[in-house]
């Protein structure tokens, strides 16, 4: 039931060589992805991320900025400090130590969630089309 957000295989940053310069968690002046603190069963405090919600941002040595959106409300149990200090591990384990967040969808909408998302083979016929 809970959602781990990665890279994409075709996302830019895995695709081109690019060297990551930094990841900051830092949304906005007041809000920090860094500060949140999840306690109990029932996830206390844990911020509530829209489908549209920023995660982070990721920049590129070469200037290029890319910022990285939840894609799936619920709640924001995790992110990955260990790629703040180790940004080469979101590059070269992008689906496993490389995670950038774990999130947490709302029980009742989880099952709509995971009946719309893509089969690998379905993923790669949509990349094919671009």
């Amino acid at each position: 039931r809970i959602c781990v957000i990665t890279l994409a295989e075709a996302h830019p940053l895995l695709q081109s060589g690019k060297t990551i310069k930094s990841i900051n968690y830092q949304i906005s002046a007041n809000c920090s992805r860094l500060q949140n603190k999840v306690s109990g069963k029932s996830k206390r405090g844990a911020q509530f991320l829209t489908e549209l919600a920023p995660l982070c941002r990721i920049a590129s040595s070469d200037g290029e900025e890319y910022t990285i959106y939840s894609c799936i409300r619920g709640r924001l149990i995790e992110v990955n400090e260990n790629i703040l200090s180790n940004p080469a591990i979101l590059q070269e384990k992008p689906s496993t130590e490389g995670y950038i967040a774990v999130v947490l969808p709302k029980f009742e909408e989880s099952k709509s969630v995971t009946q719309g998302l893509l089969t690998q083979k379905e993923y790669e016929e949509v990349l094919l089309k671009r």
